[in-house]
């Protein structure tokens, strides 16, 4: 008998969560700070839960919580965990480490963090499973588990796959490779921390396809922490979304998206794109309190539209709604009043000229050739989106047009309106000074992105001090108009970008681009990792900055929801050849190309939920 099986259980099934509460260590503060309070949800077998929220609401905090584990610097105060009838967090060390696996298993945000670069998968899919040696049932071999579950995750159970090493694996095979190890023990419980961000929707489907899949056929329960709100509306039944450590809102997957009435709920929901229909965005202005700094009240008090006196005097219990559905609000939605299609549409952007001429563009790296003869045409004022599959030459095409990849031929032309066409080469002595500043590049990574040993104003100041003649003080006159141009305040300059959370640093990252006042930006995934609130306001500022500046854009990308939104023109590119292009609305509503209409089948959407409530 194993040390798990020793401990007694209570004879329930299922997973039951109640009042889990995490807190930062503090000599100060004896009790510690709360990170995560309260929290509590049940789910069935074969259920799934979505928990949704914005960057720093806990999400992770309680996918980590449920293994027994907290981040440095944390610790778990109270609560309980209860997988059947044991609960995790009881259990002793020797028990909890044999239950990681078995009991409960984890499938982490980046699969290249959570797979071992140093050994082959199959060595490591082998490791999963004689570890926990009682999970390969009698009669059949460590090997052969191995081989059916590759299948179950759908990659083929073939020793060439075997033998590779993860740096050899795309990053969607890394992602099913993972799942498969989370799966190989037979656990009863499956906790995915945002597995498909950053992957392309095709990618996103097949793990989520295959997410569902095991979970129905093993009767597992599986905890699906994302920020996408699309995508837990596909795979979920039930949600919960998190708000400043604590839950807001909980509920069935169908009859919380499709009737919200926590007004933060409605607020994401209105901050996602659509999938169908070119829309503005809302974003939530403000930011949620830090912990340490939690009012008395309501947290969500100081961003709600609803707000009355008692919300700031007592924080609200988690009180029932509607059936099955409960919401920490005073004052919630009235039932029945939000609906998704009620937000305005987009607006509409005249045509023009061209002011970037793309023909033929052919691109190698080394002897691989990746581009083959691009035709691409962009218009002033303008933005057109790049679209496809990871590994299609989105980002190849992007550095080749900025200047960070010169292994390339072609036509590549820009209209400068004071002196005409001017004819862009790969290499980059090629390019004026002039040249190089009317098109700036925002990279993808916003943590990447900036100077960590320089200041907010310092990161925006310094192409001013390459591309302009502007004095100390005009330059720093320019990057407060800068920061104010991406809705932050002028006390961000003197911030380390260490301080900033992700969508600010993306918003800084916008700003330097535009702090030498560009006529072309080009965007390489710069919303791929933001959640939805954030999206919604970048998004909306880069179209206002599109009118206010008669600023041009080719905004790379695979969130086909987002080009709804911003874009006016799209490119279709799969394995490196443009396959589709033409007005968004035509592409988008009636493609022609299969590549192109299998995207688009692809793509999760949130008001498929509205639909299936109704």
């Amino acid at each position: 008998m194993s040390a798990l099986e020793s401990v007694p259980t209570t004879g329930a099934t299922g997973l039951r969560v109640s009042g889990l509460t995490v807190v930062s260590k503090s000599r100060r503060r004896p009790g510690g700070t709360p990170i995560v309070e309260d929290v509590s949800f049940e789910l069935r077998p074969g259920q799934i839960l979505g928990m949704v929220g914005e960057s720093g609401s806990g999400k992770s905090t309680v996918a980590v919580a449920l293994l027994g584990l907290a981040r440095r610097g944390l610790e778990i105060a109270g609560g309980s965990v209860h997988i059947e009838g044991r609960d995790v967090l009881a259990l002793s060390p020797g028990q909890l480490q044999e239950a990681r696996g078995s009991l409960i298993s984890y499938v982490p945000q980046d699969p290249g963090a959570g797979l071992n670069p140093g050994h082959r998968i199959g060595w490591q899919l082998r490791e999963a499973l004689t570890v926990h040696r009682g999970s390969v049932p009698q009669g059949q071999t460590v090997d052969e588990r191995v081989l059916e579950v590759l299948e179950e995750v759908g990659l083929p159970a073939d020793p060439e796959l075997l033998d590779r090493y993860p740096h050899q694996l795309s990053g969607g095979q890394q992602q099913r490779v993972a799942i498969a190890m989370a799966f190989a023990a037979r656990p009863r419980v499956i906790v995915l921390d945002e597995p498909t961000t950053g992957l392309d929707v095709t990618t996103q489907r097949r793990v989520l396809d295959t997410v569902r899949e095991l979970t129905a056929r093993h009767q597992v329960m599986s905890v699906y922490i994302s920020h996408d709100l699309a995508v837990v509306a596909q795979i979920a039944d039930q949600v919960a979304v998190m708000y400043a450590g604590r839950v807001a809102e909980i509920g069935p997957a169908a009859r919380l998206f499709a009737d919200p009435r926590h007004p933060y709920t409605v607020g994401l929901i209105a901050a996602a794109p659509s999938a169908v229909r070119a829309t503005t965005l809302e974003g939530i202005e403000g930011r949620p309190p830090r912990p340490g700094a939690w009012p008395v009240g309501c947290s969500f008090a100081d961003r709600c539209h609803k707000v009355q006196p008692d919300c700031r005097e007592k924080l609200p219990e988690l009180v029932v709604v509607g059936a099955d559905q409960r919401a920490r609000c005073f004052h919630p939605v009235e039932q029945g009043t939000f609906k998704i299609a009620d937000r305005p549409a987009a607006p509409p952007v005249p045509d023009s000229a061209p002011v970037l001429e793309v023909g033929g563009l052919v691109a190698h790296y080394g002897a691989k050739e990746v581009l083959h003869g691009v035709d691409l045409e962009l218009r002033a004022g303008r933005c057109t989106a790049v679209v496809g599959e990871s590994g299609s030459g989105k980002t190849t095409l992007a550095r080749c047009l900025v200047g960070l990849h010169d292994n390339w031929r072609g036509a590549v032309t820009f209209a400068d309106p004071q002196s005409g066409p001017v004819s862009i080469g790969p290499k980059r002595q090629d390019r004026s000074t002039e040249l190089r500043r009317k098109i700036q590049y925002v990279f993808q990574n916003p943590y990447a992105s900036l100077n960590p040993r320089m200041s907010v104003g310092q990161n925006i100041e310094e192409p001013l001090r390459h591309f302009t003649p502007l004095s100390r003080k005009a330059r720093r006159e320019r990057v407060e108009s800068v920061l104010s141009e991406v809705a932050l305040s002028t006390a961000y300059a003197d911030r380390m970008p260490d301080q900033l959370s992700g969508g600010e640093r993306q918003r800084v990252a916008v700003g330097r681009a535009l702090s030498v006042e560009p006529e072309l930006l080009v965007c390489d995934e710069i919303t791929s990792a933001l959640d939805v609130s954030v999206q919604a306001l970048l998004v909306e500022q880069l179209r206002r900055l599109q009118h206010e500046r008669d600023l041009s854009l080719l905004f790379i990308t695979h969130n086909l929801a987002v080009v709804r939104s911003l874009a006016q023109d799209v490119v279709v590119l799969e394995g490196g050849r443009v396959v589709e292009h033409g007005p968004v609305e035509s592409v988008l509503s009636d493609p022609s190309h299969p590549y192109t209409q299998k995207l688009l089948a692809d793509l999760p959407d949130l008001g498929r939920a509205e639909a299936v409530a109704s």
